[in-house]
């Protein structure tokens, strides 16, 4: 037996294998030409700021919701020579907060590894013994002939 219940904002909807099996008799609603955040941009029509734009990339939401919303509003309703000027304190608290979370919020160069780190990776490791020869990196490098072409020489 299929039933309904509210749970806050959230209605939660128990359908049993019989109602899956039929076809559906759901109506779609038409969206509402005088929605005021439907299909508006960032900025809405009266100047103020639209926080449901796609645009935003969910940045207006999360844990550093906030801290993106004041440094935003600052800078938008900034009136000083310099747009913005007034909000360097706003941004550095949104900084500080999603660097507080890297896996939400990565950094630009996160993903790559550090000079440093491939150099350790690479190196060859320290042999005790004088009999043992060497090998040379260029031995072990790809010929010309094995490498890969780039992006622009493909690109024709």
């Amino acid at each position: 037996m299929s039933y309904c219940r509210q749970e806050g904002k959230d209605r939660i909807i128990f359908v049993t294998k019989e109602d899956h099996e039929a076809p559906s008799n759901a109506e779609l609603i038409a969206d509402d030409p005088n929605d005021p955040y439907e299909e508006q941009g960032l900025i809405l029509p009266n100047g103020e700021i639209n926080w449901n734009c796609p645009c935003l990339g969910g940045m207006a939401s999360g844990p550093c919701g906030t801290q993106f919303k004041e440094a935003f509003s600052c800078f938008h309703y900034s009136k000083e020579e310099v747009k913005g000027s007034e909000c360097i304190d706003n941004f550095r608290n949104m900084q500080e907060c999603m660097q507080r979370y890297p896996e939400l919020y990565p950094q630009e160069g996160d993903t790559e590894s550090s000079p440093q780190e491939e150099s350790n990776t690479t190196a060859a490791p320290a042999s005790d013994s004088d009999s043992t020869p060497a090998v040379s990196t260029s031995e072990s490098a790809p010929s010309s002939d094995s490498v890969s072409p780039t992006d622009s020489q493909t690109a024709s």
